[in-house]
């Protein structure tokens, strides 16, 4: 057989192969854990139009479609976009631009802080967040005499971790309209020989927010992209945001129209009479990005601050029962309007009376509606008589950080009994047959492998104690990270867009540094995003990685 025998051999057998497809994205060498119903994994897929178009095996997919970019994982694993069931995007860009008093120990710090930052910046109204008096030697409230030794003329007001208890100085309360007198449903202004302390827990607090400067459209534009930023560093690629304002929904819509805000959100609109006249008539509103058709309610206050309502006194303080934000005859109005509306109710519960208000509440409007899918946010301390209550149809959504900061004072607050109610994930999940899980940031730090750790492992990041606490209520690693993709995407009615990795599905998706599922329980913490891709584009990549190139690139390579 002669040369050009062979050449038209060649020719022939080239003309019959089949035309390979074109695609965006080959993704190959990695560790990919799909999350489908049989939880498989695979080793590459590809990706076109911002969709996963095929999974499969790298020789395979290389021979049937024409590739434009290709990212090799070398190893390491993929999990489907992470999603954060709940978060505050916007709160937490917001606290970027305020004083940062996360980690104090004591109110001397706090105030270090604040003058630290003041002669940095020079405000007219300083604002912080983040102390939490139970970690502090005395754990007791501070009082505003430091502050307004301090600054006699500039309003202060520094909010509670937790966002519902605040300290505020002499300035502030005045401007407020504050004063021994003030009384308001849903909280407390703490009076001491009739003298404010300074301390405000719940709707109080509102009566200063009002009195700050109202932010501008570039200021809500700044604490977005900031907030992005963190968020995709840790493989976040949506966010559902707990309690937004018409204004910052907008401001949202039109960055990401605009390709200037990339993460994917999903909105629980603030319970204010505005925004939810607005939506309830204006109905579901759904881009590609965005998601509006919730409602966020608080119920009640929080623990840590003693805001959260329980059934009997606390256990550390005699004769308090804490407060409803949403008295029960309030909740069943929302929820009636709320289910006409066909929106989602979705209810701050901490305490254990609150939670049995909003299951009662649900339970009433929800009558015929089989997929309505609504949630309590928190489900924190539960009677257990009311765990059969959850379902697919009310579905527990939860922070398991919570546990694991509350844990070191939670029992004195709520006693012996109790506890064994409190922060019950695993009783939940056996119950509602789903978990969808967040973080509450910027409550608690942004990382979803703290999340992670805490859901399995039930300790702190010091691996604190040794044993897990309430260890029973731990959930499987398998189990985690559904509750950070699928099922929460099944509570946002989803479930057929994202939360896995197969065909026809939005390809996002998050590579990791190493294998989450099986690396060492204490190792989980360490666990960090190399790359994280939202709609098949690369919108944050670990410094010194670098490993999407065109196929161009790799075939000169190749001939040189």
């Amino acid at each position: 057989m002669n040369k050009y025998t062979l050449l038209a051999i060649s020719i022939l057998l080239f003309s019959c192969a089949p035309e390979k497809i074109s695609a965006d994205l080959l993704i190959k060498n990695a560790n990919v854990y799909t999350v489908n119903a049989s939880f498989d994994t695979a080793d590459a897929f590809v990706v076109k139009d911002g969709e996963i178009l095929e999974i499969g095996i790298k020789p395979e997919l290389e021979l049937k479609y024409d590739i434009k970019e290709t990212y090799d994982a070398k190893g390491q694993t993929i999990v489907p976009g992470l999603i954060d069931a709940h978060g505050h995007l916007y709160n937490l860009g917001v606290s970027k631009q305020q004083v940062n008093l996360r980690g104090t120990t004591s109110f001397d710090d706090v105030v270090g802080r604040v003058l630290a930052f003041q002669q940095e910046k020079n405000t007219d109204f300083i604002l912080g967040r983040g102390w939490d008096q139970n970690d502090w030697e005395i754990k007791e409230y501070p009082n505003r005499r430091t502050l307004d030794s301090l600054f006699p003329t500039i309003p202060v007001a520094l909010t509670r971790v937790d966002g519902h208890a605040m300290i505020a100085n002499s300035v502030a309360l005045k401007r407020a309209g504050i004063t021994p007198k003030t009384k308001m449903d849903g909280g407390s202004v703490e009076v001491l020989n009739d003298s404010l302390t300074g301390i405000l827990i719940d709707t109080p607090m509102r009566l200063v927010w009002e009195t700050m400067p109202a932010p501008t459209k570039e200021y809500i534009r700044m604490a977005l992209k900031d907030a992005e930023a963190e968020c995709l560093s840790y493989g976040l690629t949506t966010i559902d945001d707990a309690g937004l304002s018409k204004q910052v929904i907008d401001v949202i819509d039109e960055m990401q129209q605009a390709g200037e805000l990339k993460i994917r959100l999903y909105v629980m609109v603030s319970n204010t009479p505005e925004d939810l006249n607005h939506y309830l008539k204006k109905g579901i509103v759904k881009t590609d990005r965005l998601n509006v058709r919730s409602i966020k309610v608080y119920a009640d206050g929080a623990l840590g601050s003693r805001g959260a309502a329980l059934r009997a006194p606390y256990s550390d303080l005699d004769g308090h029962f804490g407060k409803m934000i949403t008295t029960p005859k309030q909740l069943d109005s929302l929820a009636k309007a709320i289910a006409v509306a066909g929106y989602q109710m979705n209810t701050h519960a901490i305490g254990d009376s609150a939670n049995v208000a909003v299951l009662r509440a649900y339970k009433k409007a929800l009558v015929g509606k089989e997929d309505a899918r609504w949630r309590v946010e928190h489900a924190q301390i539960i009677n257990p008589i009311d765990f059969t209550e959850y379902s697919k149809n009310i579905i527990p959504s939860v922070q398991p950080t919570h546990a694991t900061s509350d844990m070191y004072w939670a029992e004195e607050r709520v006693g012996e009994a109790r506890i064994h109610g409190a922060y019950s994930y695993k009783t939940l999940l056996k119950n509602a047959g789903i978990l969808a899980l967040g973080t509450d940031f910027p409550v608690e730090k942004v990382s979803p492998f703290h999340t992670f750790y805490s859901a399995v492992a039930r300790k702190d990041l010091a691996h604190y104690p040794e044993d897990g606490f309430r260890k029973e209520e731990a959930l499987t690693r398998e189990e985690t990270l559904k509750g950070m993709t699928i099922w929460a995407a099944y509570a946002n009615f989803e479930e057929n867009e994202k939360g896995s990795i197969e065909p026809g599905k939005l390809a996002d998706f998050t590579i990791l540094d190493r294998d989450i599922m099986t690396v060492p329980e204490d190792s989980i913490p360490k666990v960090r995003a190399v790359a994280t891709f939202i709609n098949g584009e690369l919108v944050y990549e670990a410094a010194g990685i670098g490993r999407v190139d065109t196929l161009v690139n790799e075939n000169r390579e190749r001939i040189d």
